[in-house]
């Protein structure tokens, strides 16, 4: 077969497009920065430049079946292709960025939360492969979360569901973007990795750390690597709070792997250990043995395997809009 379909990943900084084949071969890439202009305009524009650049590079491969498109929405109207909410990406609030795209490429478009695209990638072909049942958490700026039941993404009636950042891990604890506090996005992201540790410089005067003009979760890890008491100190407080998140999720869905990515995952060596003692300690010992915790495989590639899975699989009547 030689379908291919196209697949982006929209993040507030890059846009990157791929066309990939029937068995997740990217076989086209492109890549540029995402318009800042405040206009939805410019972005289709920039989405349907990079969707013709990789047809242009995809030769042999004539048969486009759609575009699927992962993008930072926290909520998603399917039946109209409308973007209701996008923190890193407002211009899109509101915006029938489906029906534009579809319009402007003449061929059916998918709108999915970026989150959710990578655990549908990672399901795919990457480090949940083989599996029915996984939960995928994304550890960088914020926290994402994509969760697979019976081989299905968990979308929810509202398409919220899966905002495994925003469980509650500290009830009186530090005020969340989301309007809610203690979210566990603000103990195991990279920005609290950076601003636990500067929280917690007074108690460790010595650290190597101390005198940094700017802390980053990445000097963080340099140190713990280092046998840095405050680095190692931070990152055993990131791996209770985020073992006690993902063990009321492997309580609730009995996954099979739990798939952990994004830029944080890079410190593994240092949270892999208080994390899963902490998930013994707190989850159904039998759940909690056959949950494996493992790094995720498609790196930054993950969210577009995932948009192209649902361009090849998503039909008529679901989320897609042709020409209208």
């Amino acid at each position: 077969m030689n379908d291919i379909v196209l697949a982006a990943d929209l993040g507030g900084t890059n846009l990157r497009m791929a066309a990939v084949g029937a068995d997740g071969e990217i076989i086209a890439r492109a890549k540029r920065d995402t318009p800042r202009s405040g206009d939805p305009e410019s972005i289709v524009r920039a989405i349907v430049m990079s969707a013709r650049e990789c047809l242009a590079n995809a030769a042999g491969f004539n048969n486009v079946k759609s575009i699927g498109v992962a993008i930072p929405a926290m909520s998603i109207d399917p039946s109209g292709g409308i973007v209701k909410k996008a923190a890193n990406l407002p211009a899109l609030n509101g915006f029938a960025l489906g029906r534009a795209i579809s319009r402007e490429l003449e061929m059916p478009a998918l709108l999915e939360n970026d989150a959710n695209a990578a655990a549908l990638g990672e399901h795919w072909t990457g480090a949940s492969r083989g599996t029915s049942n996984s939960i995928c958490v994304t550890l960088g700026t914020g926290i994402g979360g994509g969760i697979i039941l019976n081989g299905s993404i968990l979308r929810g009636p509202d398409w919220s569901a899966g905002e495994v950042g925003h469980i509650c891990v500290e009830p009186l604890g530090h005020p969340c973007g989301c309007g809610s506090i203690g979210c566990v996005e603000q103990y195991a992201s990279a920005t609290a990795i950076a601003r636990i540790a500067a929280e917690l410089m007074p108690v460790y005067p010595g650290s190597i750390l101390a005198g940094n003009v700017e802390i980053t979760a990445r000097s963080v890890y340099d140190a713990g690597k280092q046998g840095d008491e405050l680095g190692t100190e931070v990152f055993r407080r990131m791996a209770f709070y985020l073992g006690i998140a993902l063990s009321s999720l492997i309580n609730i869905l009995n996954p099979e792997v739990v798939v952990i990515g994004g830029g944080v995952a890079d410190s593994w060596d240092l949270f892999i250990g208080p994390l899963r003692d902490e998930i013994d300690k707190r989850a159904y010992s039998e759940p909690a043995k056959r949950a494996k915790l493992v790094p995720a495989a498609l790196s930054d590639d993950a969210g577009i395997i995932g948009a192209a899975q649902i361009a090849f699989n998503e039909g008529p009547g679901k989320t897609y809009f042709q020409n209208v």
